[in-house]
């Protein structure tokens, strides 16, 4: 009887190895990010709420993102700001949507 629940078990977990291996190659995971970003201009607000969506998902792209070599990995959907003048600056409220490749 051992044997048999071994082998089964063995076998169930081949067929979810194979189940795995058979999901689509354009299949990814992704996620919604929120991040707030104060500066002088509203560009630069802008720009500091990317940098923390981007910080907030995963440093390496970020470093990468920077540089300007874009987000290996990952999509960086279309952002959405909302800013508005602050005591001094701007202050950037945004969202964007990531999918890891």
């Amino acid at each position: 009887m051992r044997t048999t629940a071994r082998l089964l078990s063995a076998v169930l977990a081949v067929g979810g190895v194979a189940a795995m291996a058979a999901a689509p190659a354009q299949a990814k995971e992704c996620f919604n990010k929120a991040a707030e970003g104060v500066a002088l201009t509203e560009g630069l607000a802008h720009f500091q709420v990317d940098a923390a969506l981007l910080q907030s998902t995963d440093w390496s792209i970020y470093f990468t993102w920077v540089s300007g070599n874009g987000t290996p990995g990952y999509t960086f959907g279309p952002r959405r700001y909302k800013c508005s003048p602050a005591a001094i600056g701007w202050s950037c409220h945004g969202e964007a949507k990531l999918c890891k490749l």
